[in-house]
C-alpha cells in the first residue's frame, strides 16, 4: 500500500486516539486541547501549541468523531494530494487547522457562547473538502450517501449550514465556527496557488 501524507495524518490521529484511551487522568486533553484564551475553571489553560495540537485529539466517548473525520480526510484528501502533491496538501491542512483554531478562539466568545475546549480534525478536514471542491468542482459527492451532488454545490451548502448552525447555536457541542475557519484558511491557500501559477504563466 502506497504511503501518502493523508495516510500518515490518519495514522497519527489513530495513534493519538489510542494514547487518549490509555490516559485515564485526562492530562493529554488538558495540555493539548484548544482551551479558551481567558482562564478556565480548572487548571487547564490556553497554550500557543494548542492551535495545532487540538486537531490530533478526538472524543474518546464517541468513536464516530474520529471515524467521520478520518473518513472525510481520506475521501477528499487523497484526491487533493494526488493533484497538488504531499507538501502542498500538508501546507493547506495545517493552514486550515490554524485558521480554524483562531476562529474558534474569537468568534464564539463574541456570540457569548460558554467557554469550552475544542478538539478534533474537523477544521482541517473542512479545509481539504474546500480544496477538493475548488480543484474538482464537477466531481460528484453523495449527500447522506444517497443523493449525488456536484462538489461546487455541496461545499457551499455545507458552509452555509455550518454558518447557520453556528450563529443560531442549534447544534451544541460542535465547533461550527472552527469548521468555517478551516474553510477560510484553505480557500486562501488555494487562491495563493492560483496566483502563483498565473504569475508563473505570465513570466513564461
Amino acid at each position: 500500500m502506497k504511503i501518502t501524507a493523508v495516510r500518515i495524518l490518519i495514522a497519527i490521529n489513530v495513534a493519538v486516539f489510542g494514547l487518549q484511551e490509555l490516559d485515564s487522568s485526562g492530562r493529554l486533553e488538558d495540555l493539548f486541547a484548544l482551551w479558551p484564551l481567558h482562564p478556565f475553571i480548572n487548571e487547564a489553560q490556553f497554550q500557543p501549541w494548542q492551535v495545532l495540537s487540538y486537531a490530533f485529539l478526538h472524543s474518546t466517548e464517541n468513536y464516530m468523531h474520529l471515524v467521520v473525520n478520518m473518513w472525510g480526510l481520506w475521501m477528499f484528501g487523497e484526491a487533493v494530494e494526488y493533484a497538488v502533491g504531499p507538501r502542498r496538501l500538508l501546507a493547506l491542512y495545517f493552514a486550515a487547522i490554524v485558521t480554524a483554531a483562531l476562529t474558534q478562539l474569537v468568534v464564539p466568545a463574541i456570540f457569548g457562547a460558554p467557554p469550552e475546549p475544542t478538539i478534533g480534525a474537523s477544521g482541517g478536514v473542512f479545509g481539504v473538502m474546500l480544496a477538493f471542491g475548488m480543484l474538482f468542482p464537477r466531481a460528484k459527492i453523495l449527500l447522506f450517501f444517497i443523493v449525488p451532488m456536484p462538489a461546487y454545490v455541496f461545499v457551499p451548502l455545507a458552509a452555509l449550514l455550518e454558518l447557520l448552525l453556528g450563529v443560531t447555536g442549534t447544534q451544541t457541542g460542535v465547533a461550527h465556527f472552527a469548521h468555517l475557519g478551516g474553510l477560510i484558511g484553505a480557500g486562501l491557500v488555494v487562491l495563493q496557488w492560483r496566483r502563483s501559477r498565473l504569475a508563473k504563466t505570465n513570466r513564461s
